[in-house]
């Protein structure tokens, strides 16, 4: 194994609960090492699932945060200048390429559509992606897998994938977990009781009724893990709330009334 496989690889076993049959389909995906696409509101766990995918595949994973300064370059690679002169420094999706890494676009239509069309020849049956500035062709090694994820409730004319890109992908979409997967889930990864999960579960449900209706999105369930971890930490339990989940939702105060409202009907 190489150095670079073994800083990209997951050792210990992320923490994932699947909701409905997503590990299954996406080893199948991955058996057929066709490019995937996961979709669902912010929080409900994409990106634990492909940490927890590679884990489980014993893949490296090289993961990407996109936004809408990355280049092509950011992606692929670019010559750079040292004491000895220019050397070619490959970029991540270059990198995840050569050692067979799953290559996880997190957020990928953040990312200007001229640079995601870099990663076309590397979705259909070529596999490989040309470094022109390098003068280089490469084929992509035979455990490479490319995933990328997006929320679609954030998606408009000017932020959406087009249709040339979302063709060459499958498909898994996400959302949050029925109520008492949820529970388990914010009580294993903060520490609270399941008593304590279980309301803050219920305050993330009536804010998610509220969608549309003043909120962009519901509380997502890593937002619920993150008030649990302040209470864990002996925060009160309303100010563990009001930091976690009322205040960074909204600036509108009719919303934080609300919200602190239903805090208060549970809390």
């Amino acid at each position: 194994m190489s150095s670079l496989e073994t800083q990209y690889r997951i050792e210990k076993e992320p923490y994932y609960r699947e909701v409905h049959e997503e590990i299954s389909l996406f080893e199948a995906a991955y058996a057929a090492r066709l490019p995937m696409m996961v979709k669902g509101p912010t929080g409900c766990g994409k990106s634990r699932f492909i940490e927890y995918m590679a884990w489980r595949l014993k893949r490296p994973l090289v993961s990407v945060a996109c936004n809408e300064d990355m280049t092509a370059s950011d992606l692929v690679g670019r010559f750079l200048l040292d004491k000895d002169g220019t050397k070619w420094q490959d970029g991540p999706l270059t990198t995840a390429a050569r050692i067979g890494a799953i290559c996880y676009l997190d957020e990928v239509v953040e990312a200007r559509q001229d640079t995601t069309v870099v990663i076309h020849p590397l979705t259909d049956h070529r596999r490989s992606l040309p470094l022109d500035k390098k003068g280089e062709l490469i084929h992509a090694h035979a455990d490479f897998q490319l995933v990328i994820s997006y929320n679609p409730g954030y998606q408009s004319a000017m932020k959406d994938l087009k249709q040339s890109t979302k063709q060459r992908f499958g498909a898994l979409d996400f959302s949050y977990p029925d109520r008492e997967t949820e529970i388990e889930i914010v009580a294993h990864e903060s520490g609270v009781t399941a008593d304590i999960a279980g309301k803050l579960v219920s305050i993330a449900e009536r804010s998610r009724n509220l969608k549309g209706h003043g909120l962009d999105e519901g509380l997502s369930t890593r937002m619920l893990i993150y008030a649990g971890s302040l209470m864990k930490k002996g925060v009160d339990t309303l100010a563990a709330c009001s930091m976690a989940l009322v205040r960074p939702m909204t600036d509108d105060p009719d919303m934080r009334d609300a919200l602190d409202a239903a805090v208060g009907t549970f809390f």
